[in-house]
């Protein structure tokens, strides 16, 4: 039976040996290209149970469905996430992504030469390194074995009137395959995890929020988080941690009035617990690189940022802990799409120079900010 015909099916993803990962889902029976509002209902529903959402052998999804199925979680939204690029010199962003010419709200990601792709051509792509961002690196000599988390982050702009996207998709074109890597963590604890090459590591901003002590929880649902002004310029001469949980505190963020122009009310002060529209649960949701100062519920402003960064990695590490974090295994024509509210996610891997991945990814800056706990408390 095609999948135009077959009746749609929500699977949740079978957990491996020793995983407590409870999220995640595959959906089956439908047409991306011919997408139907109640295809729709279903999806929407899955995405805020789930966070993930795996869709298998769709490479024949073009650019504008992609786009269409990531814009339809907010019909108001028409912006790439990140809105243009400025001062792309200086951006921690711009060299990882390639526009779409025909579809803008589309960017190409990947590794390695391209020929021609979506009206793109003679182009090379360049995966991550944790080299180019970390304070410290794994040896040149155990790179194609081991690698790191390389962010952990939410697609947003974070400044401005660019609010975080709702979701975030994600098609896998073409997948190296054949070897797996140890992804460390180089924390100071023992924790590792194996990875397949190339994978996209997610974590449960849930998962992260439940397994706070109760001070904690009521810590993390009465706090604001201020975010940097220009936060990908600000942190471009910065280093981060060696699990890509934030950022090593050595003054080496740009000085504010060396960013393009600042305006203080485009700054953007978001709840650091971000509830769910339909199950009404919190996620502990902080882009751990971009935080500039937190505001608790007292009325305290922490801005010591090397303070800020303690407290903020304290609460979330737990929730990237191996046995927490799912991997994805791509194979071509995967097409994932993660809810940006809900999850963090991370790059990771190394490649060799001739081993060639080509995605596509969406996201749009949401119409509306998320909406913190209903109770905000003192």
């Amino acid at each position: 039976m095609s999948s135009a015909t077959a009746s749609p099916l929500v699977t949740p993803l079978t957990a491996s040996e020793n995983s407590k990962v409870d999220f995640g889902a595959s959906i089956s029976g439908i047409n991306i290209e011919n997408l139907t509002d109640a295809d729709f209902d279903i999806i929407r529903s899955a995405l805020y149970t789930h966070q993930v959402i795996v869709f298998k052998n769709q490479s024949h999804v073009s650019p504008k469905a992609q786009f269409e199925l990531t814009q339809r979680f907010d019909p108001a939204a028409t912006s790439y996430g990140h809105g243009k690029t400025l001062d792309a010199k200086r951006s921690i962003l711009h060299p990882d992504l390639k526009t779409i010419p025909h579809q803008p709200q589309v960017q190409v990601i990947g590794n390695g030469f391209v020929a021609e792709y979506e009206g793109l051509t003679n182009f090379r792509l360049r995966h991550p390194h944790h080299r180019t961002f970390h304070a410290t690196t794994i040896p040149a000599a155990e790179d194609l074995d081991c690698t790191r988390f390389y962010r952990w982050h939410i697609d947003a702009a974070l400044y401005g009137d660019l609010a975080p996207p709702v979701a975030t998709t994600l098609l896998a074109v073409r997948v190296p395959s054949g070897r797996r890597q140890l992804c460390r963590y180089d924390d100071g604890s023992a924790d590792v995890l194996d990875v397949p090459l190339g994978t996209t590591a997610f974590a449960s901003g849930y998962a992260m929020y439940e397994r706070l002590s109760p001070a904690d929880q009521a810590l993390a649902r009465s706090t604001l988080v201020e975010y940097a002004p220009h936060p990908y310029i600000w942190m471009s001469g910065a280093k981060s941690r060696p699990d890509g949980l934030g950022m090593v505190s050595e003054g080496k963020e740009l000085p504010l009035d060396t960013l393009p122009e600042v305006e203080e009310d485009k700054i953007q002060i978001l709840p650091m617990c971000w509830r769910n529209p339909e199950t009404g649960k919190l996620a502990l949701q902080v882009h751990p690189s971009a935080v500039r100062r937190l505001h608790l519920g007292d009325g305290t402003v922490v801005d010591d940022l090397a303070e800020v960064r303690e407290i903020v990695h304290r609460l979330q590490r737990p929730g990237i802990a191996p046995e927490l974090v799912y991997a994805h295994d791509w194979e071509e024509g995967d097409l994932v799409l993660f809810h940006n509210r809900g999850v963090l996610h991370s790059v990771v891997g190394a490649f060799a120079e001739d081993e060639v991945r080509l995605f596509r990814q969406c996201n749009v800056a949401a119409s509306h900010f998320p909406v913190g706990p209903e109770v905000v408390e003192a």
